[in-house]
């Protein structure tokens, strides 16, 4: 299939790595020539990297490398039978874009969003037809992480889950369909490995570095102030406040103050050497 990816970001470059090692073309889009050449250049590196430990041919890292389009036109999704959406996690944003997509796109392609915290009835009340639209949720790094939550929102036909269904095994994931609830699954239950992390920081009873070390220690891969240095803490924020906003503003996800000064300093964590650690 072609696969069309709106949006040259660290997510966007990850699912277009799962998608050229699946055999599939892929065809990114986003407003800048410079974020396109440099999403292509790190698709590239990942791919020759992938050859060098073995896990891809030298015949498919070729092959992969002649199926990346980049355009900054989105009539380059006039092919695409899959498009994901992965651009700023804002409303407003999304919705301008999908209603451009729906109406270059064939009407047979299936729109998602790898939307971490907006939920898909409202993602797709801008589109005319939203029974073909869904929630793709990639987690970063795409190209590695396995699982996939499939998100169907009240209006998306049974017939583009199936789809997306197979499409997230064939790309040798783990897809999960979830049901639009704020946060889906994932988020919901990972608010509160962050936001009490930040509790804990701000009460005084512990540091950064120590909670990292503790959560570690009982058996997570990453600290909650480690991984949203990775997400982004920018990023991380905007999920929590989005999720808090959905929930009517239940006491339990409302937003941190000490990760809100971080992201006002432009302390937004990895891509900016700088987070809640120093890189």
């Amino acid at each position: 299939m072609t696969i069309g990816i709106c949006g040259s970001g660290t997510m966007g470059r990850g699912i277009a790595i799962a998608s050229l090692t699946a055999g599939h073309s892929v065809v990114f889009f986003d407003i800048a020539d410079a974020a396109l050449e440099a999403a292509r250049k790190n698709v590239v590196e990942q791919l020759h990297k992938a050859v060098e430990k073995g896990k891809l041919s030298a015949d498919a890292c070729a092959m992969a490398e002649k199926h990346i389009v980049t355009s900054t036109s989105l009539d380059a999704m006039a092919k695409a039978d899959i498009v994901i959406e992965a651009v700023a996690e804002q409303l407003t944003i999304k919705h301008a874009l999908f209603t451009q997509l729906e109406r270059v796109c064939s009407p047979d392609a299936i729109l998602t969003s790898n939307t971490s915290s907006i939920s898909i009835a409202s993602l797709a009340r801008c589109l005319n037809d939203p029974l073909r639209f869904a929630g793709l949720h990639f987690f970063n790094p795409a190209h590695i992480m396995k699982l996939v939550e499939v998100i169907k929102g009240p209006r998306t036909s049974d017939a583009v889950i199936t789809t997306c269904v197979a499409f997230a095994k064939g790309l040798g994931k783990t897809p999960v369909v979830a049901t639009d609830a704020p946060g889906f699954i994932v988020n919901r239950v990972a608010r509160n490995y962050y936001n009490e992390a930040q509790r804990i920081v701000m009460e005084g009873a512990a540091t950064i570095p120590q909670i990292d070390t503790l959560m570690k220690g009982l058996g997570f891969k990453m600290g909650p102030f480690e991984l949203m240095d990775l997400i982004g803490v920018d990023v991380n924020l905007d999920v929590t406040k989005s999720q808090w906003e959905q929930f009517f503003h239940e006491p339990r996800f409302t937003p941190s103050l000490l990760q809100q000064q971080y992201v006002d300093a432009g302390l937004h964590g990895k891509k900016t050497d700088g987070g809640f650690y120093s890189y």
